[in-house]
């Protein structure tokens, strides 16, 4: 007989990560973004005390080093231990980060955790903490980093159990952002094997790949480099008895990492330009939820300050004006603009530049014929390059690359060409 309980699902705490490339950030960012990961973990106790939930589900990742650091270990037992005086068991399998064949320190674990062995799967009962048996637990760890075995092919359900949520670290489908490790197949998870949730590790984007049964990847707690954008936290899971499930996504993380776009169409000047970029800051901070903000900036659009942030130093120079002008004092929010980028165009009547009789307007009318033409834009690029191709050192070092020949390199052949030449029309 089932009955209703309540669970978290997370994944990938990876505490204590290195956040390297921060030598050159202001100390309260640097400070922030070390303790972050910390923080996360501390909130993710908070929040299962908070909305009594029965027990907490760990699918992998929880060091970021396979000799973990001491002072993750120790931040782990303690939250563990809070968990334990509210009666929130806390289940976990490791993954290819943090293996069990890892160093570690002799550390006596509150009676409230179970660790999943390596060597096949496992399952335990999980209960309300009123004492009724909730569901069963199924999970293996990982014994060294790299696993290329389909774990999941083991994995069986018991019969006595009236709900079953398997914990895998693995790649579903092929995720090709991230390792092969313990590949598996979406249709295998949710065929005959009779689980009702996979609670998922390894992928750090939030996803439901499949519902009833669920299939889901919790993402991690806290993002860590400009690839993790937007809130990072854990799921948390309503079951009642009737097993349909209820899943609601709760942010932990303290450093939210973001980015925004601005076109320059319109803008006259520098001093425009940064006004308007204070602007979106201001709005950036607005909607990160009381989190301390990680910014990429991105410019795009038309307008006749592409000709000028063409020029490195211009960029560089409007993003040390933007970090230079937020406070960053610790223990407060903050914003730090770690990058601006320009994918700007020229400002280009593109309509009456086709119909130019001028070699600008020659010039946009074959790319664009090229653009359209994969065979042209290859034997029209194979014949440029020809002379540097032929060279002996040339040739041999960027061969890979014109054997390639990309599509971008026209657009932003295009771009750069017509974007000179309407600078020197400008200053003519």
């Amino acid at each position: 007989m089932s009955v209703p309980f309540r669970f978290i699902h997370a994944a990938d705490l990876h505490l204590d990560s290195p956040f390297r490339g921060l030598a050159s950030a202001p100390a309260p960012v640097r400070e922030a973004l070390m303790e972050s990961t910390f923080a996360a973990l501390r909130e993710l106790t908070q929040a299962a005390i908070r909305n009594q939930v029965d027990f907490i589900v760990l699918a992998g990742d929880l060091f970021d080093e396979a000799d973990r650091s001491l002072r993750a270990q120790l931040a782990l037992v303690k939250e563990w231990a809070k968990l334990e005086e509210h009666g929130i068991a806390v289940y976990v399998i490791h993954g290819n980060h943090d293996p069990l064949s890892g160093a570690r320190a002799e550390l006596k674990l509150p009676s409230n955790v179970v660790v999943f062995g390596s060597d096949q799967m496992e399952y335990r009962p999980a209960y309300r903490r009123s004492g009724e048996l909730a569901a069963f637990i199924y999970g293996r760890s990982y014994g060294t980093r790299i696993v290329t075995e389909n774990m999941a092919a083991a994995y069986q359900t018991q019969p006595e159990a009236p709900f079953h949520i398997a914990m895998l670290h693995g790649n579903v489908d092929g995720d090709g952002t991230h390792d092969p490790y313990a590949p598996c197949e979406l249709q295998e998870l949710i065929g005959s094997k009779g689980f009702d949730y996979w609670a998922l590790g390894h992928i750090h984007h939030r996803r439901v790949l499949h519902e009833y049964p669920h299939v889901v990847y919790a993402g991690n707690l806290q993002g860590r480099n400009p690839r993790e954008t937007g809130a990072k936290g854990c799921l948390m899971i309503d079951v009642t008895a009737a097993k349909v499930l209820d899943l609601s996504f709760v942010p932990l993380d303290s450093v939210r990492w973001l980015e925004r776009s601005m076109s320059i169409t319109g803008i006259g000047s520098e001093q425009e330009l940064l006004l308007q970029l204070e602007e979106q800051l201001d709005l950036a901070l607005t909607e990160s939820d009381g989190r301390m903000v990680m910014l990429r900036m991105v410019l795009n659009g038309r307008g006749p300050l592409h000709h000028k942030l063409m020029e490195p130093v211009v960029t560089r120079v409007l993003l040390e004006q933007l970090q230079e002008g937020r406070a960053l004092d610790a223990g407060e929010r903050w914003i730090h603009v770690y990058a601006l980028e320009a994918n700007t165009g020229a400002e280009i009547r593109t309509e009456e530049l086709e119909a130019e009789d001028s070699f600008a307007g020659e010039l946009y009318r074959m790319s664009m014929e090229l653009s359209k033409d994969q065979l042209k834009w290859r034997a029209f690029a194979q014949d440029a390059i020809k002379g540097a191709a032929s060279h002996a050192k040339l040739g041999r070092l960027l061969r890979s690359e014109w054997e390639e020949l990309p599509e971008h390199w026209l657009e932003q052949g295009r771009e750069l060409v017509l974007g000179l030449l309407h600078g020197n029309e400008r200053e003519s």
